[in-house]
């Protein structure tokens, strides 16, 4: 063994990935490693894109070519040598999985585990054939529901839609789904002539009648007479329902704007087969404990282990004897409970014990992924691997983000090397040894300011985070402000809020807290913005949003707002063509620019010349993509920069016209801090790209595709977007963990615009754990006092050092103890 692997370190040399500016750094071994920086100063460059990439393309080289191409790959990074290095696991921060079929069941394998219990030790129906276990789980053939295919929910109308306002009678349109025109005219003849009375308001009609309108399969064929002003002939019109309509449109018109008005009329709801299980009715009908599977899968996890602990703690053999025939205790139901409570109790250990393990993916907030995948990995046994995490913390309240911290412990304990992308500085004083890259971010980062013992941080002058760490930087001071008037919700119900009454005031900044499943978000981005947003006659964000279904006793105070904003960490586009530049309209100004050179009004190019999405100015190999798909035999498919554009995406004539010497390429290619400085002279960019700093986004490329910005950039870049509007008016603005994945230097960029906003007239409430926005709060209401079911009530609300004071509160010790450092 050479000296480079027997010294207990991991040795980089020539680490030049992204902005890395050849950095050589040595890291222990068996130790937590906290990389740390700004954001964009390259410490993900180097924990995930170096130290990750090479340890993945290490274990790869191990594995046959044919089954290469099997794996996810990632690309070889840019570093001369790597060495002393054990293979690496990555738990990367992640929204949920985007199929609505995977839940916290199939994440954490509990799934597996359940269907074998019921597949083995079920209790059957008297005559049942016994099932394999794949026919428990909804996402096969032998087990999912023919209605739903699995799902668990279909599209039909509802009533309500269809008939938005029961006053009117049919001829004045009650039936708001049925077609207009000529249609339209036609079913009302042929109701007349059923008997049904078309000119009485609707809520008059029989209910049978009203049911057979709407929903009824049938399609009478009546008889027309010539009528007035409308035919000249009698004929034979066919009926056909609302619903009818409707499914018809959906499944056979080939006119987008028939079907998205068709939409307007249907809603999703739990299929009427199974319940919402997702399951077949023979599925369903073994039990365990007492229970179905979709029962059990319904439990909180808190519920579930009590459930199954009285079978994992039974002695398998004498307990199967005493039941007879019956197999929920025998052995291998007492080895399968043993096993998913042993499983269960690490996740009740990180806090997640409100979840259900039947919870869709899709609902998880990236901080609950990933202590699920981290849990998963305790369980696993490994030894001698290096854990490369992704901000564990985030989107943690801090009493959740302990127990997260004693697992890291536990897997370091192990033998494990942990090496953490942090930003949260409660978890970078409990690592053994630090790596802070900068000083700035993009250009101005990339490389390592110091590598070593934490406290050694406070010495290095230039590096933010050891300023914040050590309590070098002075604490955002603002006055604080008092309500100019309240919005009153009453009688809330959604999810686990019962009957939750809460007043939000106006005028300030509103910070809503509470430990991680106390309804925090349900109350911000559900039922908050759903009551304002219909108030207003806003449609939905996008356009494939449901509105939820909210029980809301009364409201007050809605009259306050003109507009609501929901700032969230949604992607700002879904395809690499959708990017910073697009998004803010800032190259809409670039491209009128290079229209107006003069070289451009020689060859009469237009602005559209100068967007990539344009047939008419893009690269005609790659399609203005930069880039085209390298088809390998043995290997995984590889992209690689287009050979005609060499990745600018524009045709060789469209680059020939510049502007002060760069073309319109170059531009796409510049960080935002460059480019303010290049467009300073044209007003309707200078003002995107000095908001875009404002929020600590200067590092960012213009032409940054969507796909590769993290959530908390795409809040950011949603946020200085608005910003740079200047509008009147009193807004309401939703934000859901702005500061989440945030260095606390770029907290305190984003902290002065969200306070600018409230300056301005507006009024801002945020869904928050991160202790120092908090305490800037002008208003505080934190749920709790649990998750779950054991959340889902306003247990505090008031100034911060009101809240602080509260004995009920999750929030208030550690809110007092960062209200206390803030005051020496």
């Amino acid at each position: 063994m050479n000296d480079a692997t027997s010294d207990g370190f991991v040795h980089v040399r020539g680490a030049s990935e992204h902005n890395l500016k050849n950095v050589d750094v040595d890291v222990p071994r068996d130790a937590m490693v906290a990389f740390t920086g700004i954001s964009g100063s390259g410490k993900s460059s180097l924990a995930f894109g170096t130290l990750y990439a090479e340890a993945q393309r290490r274990y790869f080289e191990s594995v046959a070519p044919y089954a290469r191409r099997l794996l996810q790959q990632v690309g070889a990074p840019h570093v001369q040598e790597i060495s002393g290095l054990p293979p690496a696991v990555a738990l990367q921060q992640r929204h949920g999985a985007p199929s609505s079929r995977s839940t916290v069941g199939t994440l954490t394998t509990l799934s597996n585990l359940l269907r074998i219990l019921y597949s083995r030790a079920g209790t059957y129906p008297p005559g049942a054939p016994h099932l394999a276990a794949e026919a428990f789980s909804p996402n096969t053939a032998a087990g999912a529901c023919p209605r739903c295919h699995g799902l668990g929910a279909v599209v039909d109308v509802a009533d309500d839609l269809l008939v938005p306002d029961p006053s009117l009678s049919i001829r004045e349109g009650a039936i708001a789904a049925w077609p207009g025109a000529w249609q339209g005219a036609n079913l009302r003849s042929i109701v007349s002539n059923l008997g049904i009375d078309i000119d009485k308001p609707w809520r008059r009609l029989r209910k049978k009648d009203r049911d057979w309108l709407l929903h009824t399969d049938e399609q009478p064929s009546v008889l027309i007479a010539p009528e007035a002003d409308r035919i000249d002939y009698g004929y034979h019109g066919t009926f056909w329902s609302a619903r009818a309509h409707i499914m018809h449109v959906l499944a056979d018109s080939k006119s987008e704007r028939m079907r998205q008005r068709a939409l307007r009329f249907v809603r999703s709801v739990p299929c009427p087969e199974c319940g919402g299980s997702g399951l077949r009715p023979e599925a369903l009908a073994v039990t365990f404990a007492g229970r179905s599977i979709a029962e059990v899968n319904a439990l909180p996890l808190t519920e579930l282990v009590t459930v199954l602990r009285p079978v994992a703690e039974a002695s398998g053999t004498g307990a199967a004897t005493a039941a007879g025939a019956s197999e929920e205790t025998g052995e291998a139901a007492v080895r399968l409970c043993a096993d998913l409570v042993a499983r269960i109790e690490v996740l009740l250990g990180l806090g997640l014990g409100y979840l259900a393990a039947g919870r869709r993916s899709t609902t998880l907030s990236p901080g609950e992924a990933q202590r699920l995948r981290i849990a998963t990995q305790l369980r696993s046994g490994l030894f001698g691997v290096v854990y490369v995490l992704d901000e564990p913390s985030a989107g943690l309240h801090p009493a959740d983000a302990e127990p997260l911290l004693d697992v890291l412990d536990r897997l370091k304990a192990a033998g494990n090397t942990l090496f953490v992308v942090e930003h949260d500085m409660d978890v970078v004083r409990r690592a053994d040894w630090v790596v802070d890259i900068g000083p700035g971010a993009g250009e101005d980062g990339g490389r390592v300011l110091y590598s070593g013992p934490v406290s050694g941080l406070e010495q290095v002058e230039e590096s933010a985070t050891g300023r914040h760490l050590f309590g070098h930087t002075p604490p955002l001071e603002h006055r604080p402000r008092e309500p100019q008037g309240w919005l009153e919700l009453n009688g809330v119900t959604r999810h686990n809020l019962r009957d939750v009454s809460v007043g939000v005031p106006l005028g300030v900044l509103t910070a809503v807290t509470g430990v991680s499943g106390s309804g925090k978000s349900t109350l911000v981005t559900q039922v908050l913005a759903e009551v304002v947003r219909a108030h207003l006659g806003q449609g939905p964000d996008d356009a494939e949003d449901e509105a939820p279904e909210i029980g809301l006793r009364d409201a007050s105070g809605l009259d306050s707002f003109d507009r609501l904003v929901r700032v969230d960490q949604r992607p700002i586009g879904r395809t690499p063509r959708s990017n910073l530049a697009t998004y803010t309209g800032l190259f809409d100004a670039v491209r009128k620019l290079y229209a107006a050179t003069d070289e451009a009004r020689a060859r009469g190019y237009s602005a559209g010349r100068f967007s990539f999405n344009v047939a008419e100015g893009r690269c005609g190999n790659c399609q203005g993509e930069g880039f085209v798909e390298v088809e390998l035999l043995f290997l995984p498919g590889t992209y690689a920069p287009c050979p005609v554009c060499h990745g600018a995406r524009y045709d060789a004539e469209t680059l020939e016209v510049t502007y002060r010497g760069r073309n319109v390429a170059d531009v796409l290619a510049m960080p935002v801090d460059e480019a303010a400085g290049f467009l300073a002279d044209v007003p309707a960019a200078a003002r995107s790209l000095e908001t875009l700093r404002e929020v600590g986004l200067g590092y960012l490329r213009l032409g940054q595709p969507a796909t590769e910005l993290s959530g908390g950039e795409a809040q950011r870049i949603k946020l200085a977007t608005e910003l740079q509007r200047a509008r009147r008016g009193h807004a309401l603005y939703l934000l859901d963990e702005p500061t989440a994945g945030l260095h606390p230097a770029d907290i305190a960029l984003l902290l002065r615009q969200l306070h600018r906003l409230v300056d301005a007239g507006n009024t801002v409430v945020l869904v928050e754990h991160d202790l120092d926005t908090i305490a800037t709060a002008d208003w505080i209401v934190d749920l709790g006092p649990g998750g779950g079911d054991a959340g889902g009530r306003v247990v505090a609300e008031g100034p911060p050092a009101k809240v602080a004071k509260s004995r009920r509160s999750a929030t208030a010790p550690y809110l007092a103890r960062r209200l206390a450092d803030r005051r020496r």
